[in-house]
């Protein structure tokens, strides 16, 4: 496969002047041994071909110096001048002559004067020695030309005389890492293979990178077999297979090698470079916890005064033996690098267990937690349930004098913004100095559009426009939701909301057009929703008809149908169903129950029951609301008999109906003044633990006054305002009502009904209704009961009706 790819002019180059420049008469590498000379001898005491050598060797410098500085300038033709110059000169060259060009062409990168450079080298016979052959492949690889640093490599082997050489090899394989260029890869190990190079611990720790890359598990766990086979692990090979594991997700492997690098510590087994240059074995000062544990139990963060500290110290100027350039880093900077992986890992799975018994074991072995380790902590242990957690770790970190990363305040600020603690989450926005992603500032505009709080949003926008942060796709579809809609929920749109909320919806969709995004099937959910709230029928049909040519789904369509419904265009309803029936759109159960209600409007039951037989077949049961819907036309015929029917199917089928098919009932009986319906129903609401509302208390008290009962309209809306409350009050009564009489329902103050009323913004509506209900009772010199076992309307309705 190999012979293939070898049709090319650098092939050409590569194979005939390697073949015919072998080394003659050099010595090791092709290196002149004779060419080298000292420059420390005095000059005075050279004679000859001494002094003649010592000249052209000076020479040759500063030409390799100059062809440098030429290329630096981007003084390409008087480099390549240089070049020949050097060449032509009656010099005796060797590969040593062009290690600094080559050099420089490995760093820039310049690959083609790399080229031009090994050229000339073959015309002048000049042999590669292993530093000019590893230059010339990093210049073709930093210069983005793999498929040429494999020919060149390739070549290379077809002669003999040159010992493959595994530095070369494992350049590459780092450059198809960088790259993440696999196939690349592939092919360079198999001609290792077929040249039997070997491979050493840079070799292994290549493949590593390009195996998690390639999110590739089962090879990474080959490697490590490997590994094992060829070398002992130590804390640096520990360290890329424990970083390599919580890549991919293995928290158990991650945490058992995690383990087994506390063990080498504890044994004192870590390989470390001394002062002197020379490995050795470092024996760590590590008192055994008193507790006799190594960190498995849970406890609270904090300093934990039962267990000493595991101070891990290396003697004298001892580092971990590390590659070029990082050799000063201590051995317990490695081992929290490994733990903070490892914890960092237990965020991404929200497995807060491991998480704190992870940070337990690094404050027993005197490993300090820094702001990197509280990052991972935080995503693990915290959750929108337990925000007030990661708030704790916040001020944690602070007395430590640890500042938190911005991912940290955004991780925390998301939670809080789940739980609608939307004034913590944007103070820790606000301490945001730089972002690059939209999640954390998402989460606070759903939190504001849960609680219809658009005006608190436009500064989230604006502290996003402050950071430069561009939105996402999230962002846009929660701008529709908030700002689309002008009118408040309820509200009918006029003239005025209606051209305001096209100017708006224009304006986002400008702005994501701007940014390149198209509309998500949420996104245009949003919009047809807020079109049809304003009652823009036509603009919310043309954005339908628009999306018609991508991707629909059936939620949108009922959107556009539930909009149609309340805008009472019952033709347009039809027709839309229809379409999406024959664009292949499957009806689902919320599609079936609003043309239910449309056939409700028309007063078709024999077309909703023609309905409600096609959602059958169709795979949904019917529902409370397909029953309320059914009973709603019968009621509009005034066929009641049947409705009860219905009211009693719904029971036999296990049907939990609401308070909202009750009061259809309910409503129907009280225009009527079927007395007795409304009584039946009552009690079938309490048989079937289905608490009362307002709505209930005014159609079952009026129906009672419009008859004359006025004594059985007190004490029957006595009764439904204590059903009306919840099951936690309802528990407590009777211990409370004295105090709720002296506050609240016999109250002289003048200020307790807006007591009460403030009950309404507080979320107890229901406790609010009923102790107005009272009190008015009260003030009509009714007595008031707090017990249903007292009122002898309970009882009649549960005698006669149950």
């Amino acid at each position: 496969m190999y012979r293939a790819v070898w049709r090319s002019p650098l092939r050409l180059i590569v194979g005939s002047k390697l073949r015919s420049t072998v080394s003659r008469g050099r010595g090791r590498n092709g290196i002149d041994i004779g060419a080298r000379c000292s420059c420390s001898r005095n000059v005075t005491t050279l004679m000859g071909n001494d002094f003649i050598r010592c000249q052209d060797e000076s020479t040759r410098k500063i030409l390799q110096v100059q062809i440098v500085d030429a290329l630096r300038s981007g003084e390409r033709h008087g480099a390549s001048a240089l070049l020949l110059k050097l060449i032509q000169g009656n010099y005796s060259l060797s590969a040593d002559d062009f290690h600094g060009i080559l050099k420089y062409c490995a760093r820039s990168p310049d690959a083609v004067f790399a080229m031009e450079t090994y050229s000339v080298m073959c015309k002048k016979e000049i042999s590669l020695d292993s530093r000019s052959l590893l230059f010339i492949v990093q210049a073709l690889c930093n210069g983005g030309h793999l498929d040429k640093a494999l020919e060149f490599i390739h070549a290379l082997g077809e002669n003999d005389s040159i010992s493959p050489l595994l530095p070369v090899y494992n350049y590459f394989l780092g450059a198809c890492v960088k790259t993440r260029s696999g196939n690349y890869a592939s092919k360079c190990l198999e001609l290792m293979d077929e040249r039997r190079v070997g491979k050493n611990e840079i070799t292994y720790a290549a493949l590593l990178k390009l195996a998690v890359f390639q999110r590739n598990l089962s090879s990474v766990n080959e490697i490590l077999k490997h590994y094992v086979d060829h070398y002992s692990l130590n804390i640096l090979s520990l360290r890329k297979f424990i970083w390599s594991f919580t890549r991919l997700g293995d928290l158990k492997s991650a945490y058992e090698l995690l383990q087994h690098m506390v063990a080498l510590a504890l044994r004192g087994e870590l390989f470390v470079k001394s002062n002197r240059g020379k490995m050795h074995s470092m024996r760590l000062d590590i008192p055994i916890p008193s507790s006799g544990q190594t960190g498995s139990e849970k406890v609270p963060l904090g300093v934990n005064d039962h267990t000493a500290p595991l101070m891990v110290e290396a003697h004298g100027n001892n580092t971990v033996a590390l590659p070029k350039g990082h050799n000063k880093i201590p051995a317990t900077r490695v081992l929290r690098w490994s733990f903070n992986d490892v914890i960092h890992a237990c965020g991404q799975s929200k497995n807060s267990e491991l998480a704190e018994q992870l940070m337990l074991q690094m404050q027993n072995l005197g490993l300090q937690p820094s702001s990197h380790t509280y990052d991972g902590f935080i995503r693990a242990v915290a959750f929108p349930e337990g925000y007030e957690y990661g708030m704790t770790l916040l001020k944690v970190m602070q007395q430590q004098n640890l500042k938190p990363y911005n991912s940290t305040l955004a991780t925390v600020s998301a939670y809080c913004s789940k739980a609608f603690q939307v004034d913590l989450a944007e103070h820790l926005l606000d301490q945001i100095s730089e972002c690059s992603y939209a999640y954390p500032y998402n989460n606070l505009l759903a939190a504001y559009d849960s609680l219809d709080q658009p005006e608190r949003a436009v500064r989230v926008l604006a502290r996003m426009k402050q950071l430069k942060l561009r939105p996402d796709m999230r962002t846009y579809e929660l701008l529709f939701s908030l700002f689309g809609n002008v009118n408040a929920p309820y509200e009918e749109g006029n003239m005025l909301s209606q051209v305001d909320c096209c100017k708006r919806i224009n304006a986002i969709e400008m702005d994501m057009v701007r940014n390149g995004f198209q509309h998500s099937p949420i996104s245009r959910r949003n919009v047809l929703r807020a079109l049809g709230a304003e009652g823009m029928v036509n603009e919310m049909i043309r954005h339908l008809q628009s999306a018609e040519n991508m991707y629909l789904d059936t939620p949108t369509y009922n959107i556009v149908l539930h909009s149609l419904l309340q805008a009472n265009e019952i033709n347009m309803v039809t027709k839309i169903f229809k379409r999406m029936r024959a664009c292949g759109y499957p009806a689902d159960a919320a599609t079936y129950t609003i043309m239910i209600d449309c056939c409700g409007i028309i007063r078709s039951y024999e077309s909703a029951c023609a309905l409600v037989s096609l959602m059958i077949r169709g795979g949904f049961s019917p529902n409370a609301i397909t029953f309320t819907a059914l009973m709603k036309m019968l009621l509009n015929n005034d066929n009641f008999e049947e409705a009860l029917n219905l009211l009693d199917q719904a029971a036999l089928e296990e049907i939990h109906l609401d308070v909202l098919s009750y009061n259809t009932i309910l409503r129907k009986a009280f225009e009527k003044g079927m007395i007795d319906v409304i009584e039946y129903i009552v009690e079938q609401m309490h048989r079937e633990n289905v608490n009362p509302d307002p709505t209930t208390c005014h159609f079952v008290f009026t129906c009672y006054v419009e008859k004359g009962y006025h004594t059985t309209a007190m004490e029957a809306l006595n009764v439904l305002s204590l059903r009306m409350l919840s099951d936690e009050v309802k528990e407590s009564l009777q211990e409370k009502k004295t105090e709720l009489e002296e506050n609240f329902v016999m109250s002289e103050d003048p200020e307790a009904e807006t007591k009460i009323i403030e009950l309404f913004s507080n979320s107890q509506e229901h406790l609010a209704a009923a102790l107005l209900n009272l009190r008015w009772c009260s003030m009509l010199g009714a007595r008031i009961i707090w017990s249903e076992e007292q009122s002898s309307w309970a009882r009649g309705l549960s005698n006669k009706y149950g």
